[in-house]
């Protein structure tokens, strides 16, 4: 399935009218169902959803192990993701309980209970750090890598960098966080160090986006835009580096300024 579709639009410009072809992002839902139990719909673009669902259970706090999973069927049934455990893997389904509808701008938007939007995870202790000269280079790394924004102009996009600047990976989603978790659970795959990488997104940073870096212990999290309040109160709790602002030549620290070098 194509990440972005054909649609015939008109332009009105300095009064005439023209029809043209367009590319719009795909939307579709994405129903997770854990060893028979539906846990979770999230309206996605459709690629990477091995991935999505791999770093889904993860930074929601359903696994601490990717290894625990031992195959993801994804041709079973359109846009459904079955995923099957090993023998020896227990899940508390009661501590799941969630709304089955997550929606693309906001993942926990669809938690059942306010106590379960904030996860248990030790606090970011990584000494690591990342030069200037690296951080004000990766704005221009993503958005050159963002092939399917540079089509439709409507995806969000998340990208893990090495420490020296170099991309790891990136993915792109109608959802800010669905694009975090595909790269997450690639990363996860490929047993990426988390405490040595950066994770930049495109927009602003959420209180979500950086829960679900926390979750597999990102220490240094950056952005184009502004984050929120609860975001910076939530870097201070966990210990994490919060960036906003990166735009060449400046940026904003608002949390962890000891991982600047």
């Amino acid at each position: 399935m194509s990440s972005s579709r054909s649609k015939v639009v008109q332009i009105y410009k300095h009064g005439f009218v023209d029809s043209v072809d367009d590319s719009v992002a795909v939307e579709e839902p994405l129903q997770i169902t854990l060893d028979g139990c539906p846990i979770a719909v999230v309206m996605r673009t459709p690629c990477d959803d091995a991935d999505l669902v791999k770093g889904f259970l993860l930074t929601e706090g359903i696994l601490t192990d990717i290894d625990a999973v031992s195959r993801i069927d994804l041709e079973q049934k359109l846009n459904h993701a079955l995923v099957f455990l090993k023998d020896d893997v227990e899940i508390d389904y009661q501590r799941l309980q969630r709304n089955l509808y997550s929606a693309s701008s906001c993942g926990i938007c669809g938690k059942a209970t306010i106590e379960s939007i904030r996860q248990e995870h030790p606090e970011i202790t990584s000494t690591h750090q990342v030069s200037s000269s690296v951080l004000l280079a990766i704005p221009d790394t993503l958005r050159a890598a963002q092939k399917t924004f540079g089509e439709t102009g409507g995806l969000h996009a998340a990208g893990l960098f090495s420490l020296d600047g170099d991309l790891l990976v990136l993915c792109e989603d109608v959802g800010r966080h669905n694009a975090i978790d595909k790269i997450i659970g690639w990363a996860a795959t490929n047993a990426v160090d988390f405490s040595k990488v950066l994770m930049q997104v495109s927009g602003r940073v959420s209180f979500e986006v950086m829960q679900k870096a926390h979750a597999v212990g990102i220490p240094i999290i950056s952005a184009i835009s502004a984050p929120t309040s609860l975001a910076v109160d939530f870097a201070e709790e966990s210990g994490q580096t919060l960036i906003g602002f990166l735009r060449p030549p400046r940026f904003n620290c608002y949390a962890g300024s000891q991982r600047l070098s």
